[in-house]
């Protein structure tokens, strides 16, 4: 599983270190401008003032982009490759498309960065046979250091004024697996449930309770129920028969936390959507589309999964 430099059909995952408006536009405007010319599909998604900043200095040439928030589809990062470059490369299967994706940005929380980290590793093998070509900006003047050197591991080339070249450092299997740690205890009180296959209705109805309370609206309600019995059903289906559930609320969000003695070998679990004629493999990928951030942790020893969803009024 490692990513080439985008001969032929496979991925190109470009790194681009920005600092201000102009070196932003001087990286995201030629990769775009390259793949109009040649008739790629081209996929812009960006925090909405860099995608208000390219759509302006394209002009009528911005018509042939689509155009996305990334703060609203990337929100929570597991959405970003099955959701938005797998699904807009599936669009198109028999061409190569261009995407630029800023999966991390100045406001990311702690709590949501090793997420991001997460999928920009996996990139490098869930599309490495696909004819895809990526451009991943980070804005170096006011993201952390760390978050920088990290970036530098999960992309092979780098695009900076003296054009792209490799990068010293290329790991990105280890920045995938320094994020697999245990999540941290939560502070707040948490209630408990254990579940089995006979406990599955219990378990429903005691998401519904907390959520209500949490002040989640009905249609969000409907979803953490959905991606907590997706887990709950795998956990009886293929780790022991059950699990525990754990449930608490911090000031922004209700979390849900499952955990059961299975083990996610597969490093794409829940990151690639299935082929439309596929048997199992969805219930990950529709967690990570139903909730607003979704955490995990996964050894031979057992894997938790943390679930939050966002509280409208805290």
């Amino acid at each position: 599983m490692t990513a080439t430099v985008g001969a032929g059909g496979s991925l190109r995952h470009e790194l681009l270190l920005y600092t201000d408006h102009d070196s932003l536009l001087s990286g995201v405007l030629p990769f775009v401008q390259e793949g109009l010319a040649v008739g790629e599909p081209v996929l812009v998604a960006t925090p909405g003032p860099q995608l208000a900043l390219a759509r302006a200095a394209l002009g009528a040439a911005g018509d042939a982009v689509t155009w996305t928030d990334m703060t609203e589809a990337g929100r929570n990062p597991g959405r970003i490759l099955p959701w938005v470059l797998q699904a807009f490369a599936d669009r198109h299967p028999d061409r190569r498309v261009r995407i630029v994706g800023e999966p991390v940005w100045p406001g990311r929380t702690a709590q949501e960065y090793p997420a991001c980290a997460q999928h920009e590793a996996a990139i490098n093998w869930a599309l490495a046979d696909r004819p895809v070509s990526v451009l991943c900006p980070y804005d170096a003047g006011r993201l952390e250091p760390g978050v920088l050197a990290e970036a530098r591991c999960t992309h092979p080339l780098l695009v900076d004024g003296s054009g792209c070249r490799p990068i010293a450092g290329y790991a990105p299997h280890e920045v995938a697996e320094r994020h697999n740690k245990p999540l941290p205890s939560p502070a707040e009180p948490v209630t408990t449930l254990r579940y089995d296959l006979d406990t599955l209705p219990l378990l429903r109805r005691f998401v519904a309770d907390h959520a209500g309370a949490a002040g989640l609206d009905a249609d969000r309600v409907a979803d953490l129920q959905i991606a907590v019995t997706e887990l709950a059903t795998n956990s009886v289906a293929h780790a022991g028969g059950g699990g525990t559930l754990q449930v608490w609320r911090t000031e922004r969000h209700l979390v849900c936390e499952i955990h059961d003695d299975g083990w996610l070998s597969d490093p794409l679990a829940g990151r690639l959507a299935p082929a439309h004629d596929g048997i199992g493999g969805r219930g990950l990928v529709i967690v990570q589309a139903l909730c607003d951030l979704v955490l995990l942790h996964t050894t031979a020893a057992g894997t938790t999964v943390r679930l939050h969803m966002l509280r409208a009024n805290p």
